[in-house]
C-alpha cells in the first residue's frame, strides 16, 4: 500500500504530515485504454471502476437532455453475452456491490467486491462499458423510471435549489444544464439516439479502469489486454464545450417553493481544479465557513443566531467552478444573512486570516483527504479524478503540499481577486408568499484484533491495533437513545446529541471545536433506537489531545441555555423538513401504526411540543444518568498501541462516573393482533407504499435468516426489484428494511410510485409478499444473499469510524465485540428450510400498510 511520510521529525515529537504517494502501476494498452492498478492487500477486497471520459457536458446536439445519464441507467439492461439480471446478480453471487454514477465530466461504474471476485467484475464492467445491446423493450421501462427520478428532484427543496443555483451561476456553460437533464428535452431522445451516443463515446481511448485492493497488477494487466484485444481504437470527435463568460455584474434569483424554510446560496466564479490559485481558495473556505470553529459559524449561528446551518466551500472541477456559501434560515432573515455573510467576507479579506486559521484548515485538509482515502472505493475514486483532471495521479499530495504552502497574503489576494460583488450570484429557495411579505506500500500492514479491557470503574475499552494510515477512531456508546424516552421527553436524545457538544467546564463551544480542528480532527454525536454516542477523530500524534477532549465533553457537559435554544430551534427546523419527505412521514406512520405505546413508535426527532418543553437540567439530568462508566464501552481503532491506550484512558477517564446500567428491563412492543391500513395525503409528485411486520430483537435465533431475506429482497438483483420496477415498470425504487434493537422490531417492504399506479403496485407488492411467505427464497437467492452480506461486512469494515462504532455497540449490547465473526457464521449456517420457515411465521402474521399519496387529480 501507500507509504505516509513525514516532513522534519518523526511523528512522535509531532512532525508535520504529508498524503500517501502513489506507487499504483499504469499502462496504456494500443487501442488507447488506460489500466491504473494499486495493489493493497490490507484487506482481502477490492474497489474496480472503470471511468468513461463523458458526462453531460459532452453531450453536444443532445445537450441538456440527459443522455449520459440514461445511458448510465441503460448500460447493465443486458448484453449479447448476459441478460439484464445476471450483471448485478453474479456480483452478488461472490458477495459484492456493483453501482455508477455520472457527473458534469464523466461516468464512473465501480464494483466493491472480495478479492476473489475482482476477475469476474473485470470481465463484467468490460463486457456492459463495450458490448450493451440497450434493448428497446427495457428502454422504454427506464425512461418512466427516470420520470419517477424527475418526479423526486422536484419534490426536494435542496436539489431544486442546487439547480437553480447553476442555473443561474452559468449562462452559456452546460454547467448550466442539470445532470439528469431537462424532462421535455429528456421525453424526446429516441433508444436509437441512445445507441449512436454510446458508440461514439464509450470506446477504449475515452475510457479507463481503476483497479485498487488485494490484487496483482500484472494480471490485472493481462486480463484487461486480453478483452480488449478485440477492441480497436476509434476515432473520437471534438465535442465544444461552450466556455463561460466573464461575470460583469452582480445576479439575483429568489424563488417559491412548498417548504418551510429558506435556502440561501451565494456563488462567485473562480478558475479550474488546476489553476494555482485555487489552494488559497480552498483555505479561505475553510476559515470561513469549514467546523464549528469557522467564521460563519459563530458568528452566523452562535453569535446571532441568524441561522439553523451554514458552511462554505469551493468546488472546482476541470473547467470553471464556484467559490459558495450555503445557508439554512428562517424567510425573514435572509436579507440579513446575505449582508452578514458579505461583510465577514470582507473581514477575513481586509483584516486578514491569522496563523492559528491556517494552522487549522491545513490540517483539516489534510485529514479530510486522508478519511477520503480510507477505503479501497476511496483511494480509486482519488486516483481516477486524479487522473481525469489532471493526468497525475499524485495530484492529491501534490494539491495538498500547495494547502501547506498557502499564506495569509495569498488568501488576501485570491479573495480581492475573485470574491467581489459584481461576480456574486445570489440564489434563495423560499416557502410560499414568503417573498411577498419580505418584499412587502513497500511491506503489507495488517490491523489487529480487536483487544477487550476493562477500566478500574467498570467502563469497557475496546482498542484495534490498524496501523495503516495515522489516523485514529474513538467512540464512547452507552444504552438510552428512543428507548428510554416517553412522549413527553421524545426528542431528548437527538437534542443532548447537539447539546453535548456546545461546552464544558473547562472549555467552551468555540474552544471544543478550535482545539479538535486546529488536529486535523473531528468531533461528533449521535442518538439511534438504543444508544447515544459521542465520537472524535484525530491524527496519531495527537491521541492524547483527543482522548482528553472527549473525555472533558462526556464528563463536564455543561449544556449552555443559549445553546439548548439554539438546537431546538434547529431541531424544530428539522421536524419541519421531515414533514416534507414523503418517504420519512410513510416510515412514521408505519411505527407508529406497528409500534403503539412503545417507544420505538416515537420520533427521534422529537414533536415541537415535546422539543420546545426540554431545559439544560432536563439535559444535564440525562447526562448523568447515562453517560456513565457501567452504561458505557469506548472504542479505540486506528495506528496505536493498545497498551498505550489502555494506560492512557484510565489516567483520562478515572473521574468517570461508576453509576448504573440502564435499560435492565427493555418494555415490549404490543403484539398486533389484526392487519390494519393507514394513509396520509401529501401534496407532492409521488406516492409511497410501505407494508410492516413486527419483527425481532437483536438476539433472536431468527436473527440471521431474516437478515438474509432483507439482503434477498432490498438489492438491485432482487425479486421486488426485478418484477416490480424492471418488468412491470411500476416503481422508482423498492425494497425491504429490517429494524432490530434491544426491543422487537419491524421488517418492513417499501416502494415509491406514481400516484395513479397506487393500486395496481399495491397488488404486485402484496403478491410477491406472498410468494416469499409460501416458498421462502430460491437457492440461488439465498447463495446471493450470505455472499453479500458477508462481503459487504468485510468492505464496510475497511472504515476504522465505522468499525469501531459496531464493535462498540456490538460490546453494549451483549452480544459481544467480535459479534461480526459470530455473525458470520450464522449466516453461513442458516440452511434452505431455516429461510422457509422464517418466510412462513413472520409473513402470514398480521401487518401494517401505510400509503402517503397527493389527492386524486381530476
Amino acid at each position: 500500500m501507500d507509504t505516509f511520510s513525514y516532513i522534519g521529525q518523526p511523528a512522535e515529537s509531532g512532525a508535520a504530515m504529508q498524503f500517501p504517494t502513489v506507487t499504483a502501476r499504469t499502462w496504456e494498452l494500443p487501442n488507447g485504454l488506460g489500466i491504473i492498478v494499486q495493489e493493497d492487500h490490507s484487506a482481502p477486497v477490492a474497489s474496480v471502476q472503470v471511468w468513461v471520459e463523458t458526462g453531460s457536458i459532452h453531450e453536444d446536439r443532445h445537450l441538456g437532455a440527459g443522455i449520459s445519464h440514461m445511458l448510465e441507467h441503460m448500460l447493465f439492461k443486458g448484453t449479447e453475452k448476459r441478460g439484464a439480471s445476471e450483471f448485478a446478480q453474479s456480483i452478488q453471487d461472490v458477495g459484492g456491490y456493483i453501482n455508477a454514477y455520472t457527473s458534469f465530466d464523466r461516468t464512473v461504474y465501480w464494483i466493491d467486491i472480495p478479492a476473489k471476485g475482482v476477475k469476474i467484475a473485470l470481465d463484467l464492467l468490460s463486457d456492459a462499458v463495450m458490448n450493451s445491446t440497450l434493448p428497446e423493450e427495457e428502454y422504454a421501462k427506464e425512461q418512466e423510471v427516470i420520470r419517477r427520478e424527475f418526479a423526486m428532484g422536484n419534490d426536494d427543496p435542496d436539489r431544486v435549489s442546487f439547480t437553480t443555483l447553476f442555473d443561474t451561476a452559468f449562462c452559456s456553460h452546460p454547467y448550466r444544464h442539470p445532470i439528469i437533464g431537462h424532462l421535455d428535452v429528456f421525453n424526446g431522445i429516441t433508444r436509437d439516439e441512445l445507441m449512436a451516443y454510446y458508440k461514439a463515446r464509450y470506446v477504449p481511448n475515452n475510457m479507463f479502469f481503476v483497479v485498487v485492493g488485494d490484487v496483482d497488477a500484472v494480471s490485472v494487466h493481462a486480463q484487461l489486454s486480453e478483452i480488449f484485444a478485440a477492441h480497436p481504437r476509434c476515432s473520437l470527435p471534438p465535442v465544444f464545450i461552450p466556455p463561460e463568460a466573464p461575470q460583469l455584474g452582480r445576479r439575483d434569483r429568489n424563488i417559491e417553493f412548498p417548504t418551510e424554510l429558506t435556502r440561501l446560496h451565494l456563488a462567485w466564479h473562480v478558475p479550474a481544479a488546476s489553476h494555482p490559485d485555487i489552494p488559497a481558495l480552498d483555505v479561505a473556505a475553510v476559515v470561513l465557513g469549514g467546523g464549528r470553529s469557522s467564521r460563519l459559524y459563530k458568528r452566523l449561528r452562535e453569535e446571532l443566531a441568524l441561522v439553523h446551518s451554514a458552511d462554505s466551500w469551493c468546488y472546482a472541477p476541470g473547467q470553471v467552478g464556484l467559490f459558495g456559501v450555503d445557508a439554512l434560515l428562517d424567510p425573514d432573515k435572509r436579507q440579513e444573512v446575505e449582508c452578514e455573510v458579505v461583510r465577514l467576507i470582507g473581514e477575513l479579506r481586509d483584516g486578514g486570516v491569522t496563523e492559528r486559521e491556517l494552522a487549522k484548515a491545513r490540517k483539516m485538509s489534510l485529514s479530510q483527504q486522508l478519511q477520503s482515502v480510507t477505503t479501497m472505493r476511496g483511494r480509486a475514486s482519488d486516483l481516477g479524478s486524479n487522473w481525469l483532471l489532471t493526468r497525475n495521479l499524485d495530484f492529491s499530495r501534490d494539491y495538498l503540499e500547495s494547502i501547506q504552502r498557502v499564506t495569509a497574503a495569498d488568501i488576501r489576494r485570491v479573495l480581492t481577486t475573485y470574491i467581489t460583488d459584481r461576480r456574486l450570484t445570489s440564489v434563495s429557495l423560499n416557502p410560499q408568499g414568503a417573498l411577498a411579505r419580505i418584499q412587502a506500500p513497500p511491506a503489507t500492514i495488517k490491523a489487529g484484533e480487536i483487544q477487550r479491557f476493562e477500566l478500574s470503574n467498570g467502563l469497557r475499552l475496546l482498542v484495534r491495533e490498524d496501523p495503516r494510515l495515522p489516523l485514529v477512531s474513538m467512540n464512547a456508546v452507552f444504552k438510552a437513545g428512543l428507548l428510554v424516552e416517553t412522549a413527553e421527553t421524545s426528542g431528548i436524545s437527538r437534542l443532548f446529541s447537539k447539546v453535548v457538544l456546545k461546552g464544558t467546564r473547562r472549555r467552551t463551544a468555540e474552544q471544543i471545536a478550535d482545539e479538535i480542528e486546529e488536529l486535523g480532527g473531528a468531533v461528533g454525536s449521535e442518538s439511534g433506537n438504543n444508544s447515544i454516542s459521542v465520537s472524535a477523530r484525530v491524527m496519531r500524534p495527537d491521541l492524547r489531545a483527543g482522548l482528553e477532549i472527549l473525555s472533558d465533553i462526556l464528563q463536564h457537559a455543561t449544556m449552555p441555555a443559549k445553546a439548548v435554544t439554539r438546537e431546538q430551534e434547529a431541531q424544530l427546523a428539522s421536524i419541519k423538513a421531515e414533514d416534507e419527505d414523503m418517504t420519512a412521514i410513510a416510515r412514521r406512520l408505519l411505527r407508529e401504526n406497528i409500534f403503539g405505546p412503545h417507544p420505538y413508535a416515537l420520533r427521534s426527532s422529537g414533536t415541537p411540543e415535546s422539543v420546545a418543553s426540554l431545559t439544560s437540567e432536563d439535559l444535564i439530568a440525562y447526562r448523568d444518568r447515562y453517560l456513565v462508566a457501567s452504561n458505557g464501552v469506548f472504542a479505540v481503532f486506528g495506528d496505536v498501541r493498545a497498551g498505550e491506550v489502555r494506560d492512557l484512558a484510565e489516567e483520562i477517564f478515572a473521574t468517570l462516573p461508576v453509576g448504573e446500567p440502564a435499560l435492565k428491563e427493555v418494555p415490549r412492543p404490543p403484539k398486533l393482533t389484526s392487519s390494519r391500513e393507514a394513509e396520509q395525503i401529501k401534496e407532492k409528485e409521488q406516492a409511497i407504499l410501505m407494508v410492516g411486520f413486527p419483527g425481532i430483537d437483536l438476539f433472536h435465533p431468527d436473527s440471521a435468516a431474516l437478515e438474509l431475506i432483507d439482503e434477498a429482497c432490498s438489492d438491485l438483483g432482487s425479486r421486488l426489484f426485478l418484477r416490480i420496477r424492471e418488468e412491470m415498470g411500476l416503481a422508482y425504487f423498492v425494497g425491504s428494511s429490517m429494524m432490530s434493537g434491544l426491543a422487537a422490531g419491524m421488517f418492513a417492504f417499501y416502494l415509491g410510485t406514481a400516484p395513479e399506479k397506487l393500486a395496481q403496485v399495491k397488488a404486485a407488492l402484496a403478491e410477491e409478499i406472498e410468494k416469499l411467505a409460501s416458498g421462502g427464497l430460491t437457492a440461488g437467492e439465498v447463495a446471493r444473499a450470505r455472499e453479500k452480506s458477508i462481503g459487504q461486512q468485510d468492505i464496510r469494515n475497511q472504515s476504522n469510524q465505522a468499525f469501531a462504532f459496531q464493535a462498540a455497540l456490538n460490546e453494549l449490547y451483549g452480544l459481544g465485540h467480535s459479534y461480526h465473526l459470530v455473525q458470520r457464521e450464522q449466516i453461513r449456517a442458516i440452511t434452505m428450510e431455516d429461510i422457509r420457515r422464517v418466510a412462513r411465521e413472520y409473513f402470514h402474521q398480521p401487518s401494517v400498510t401505510v400509503v402517503v399519496r397527493p389527492t386524486a387529480k381530476p
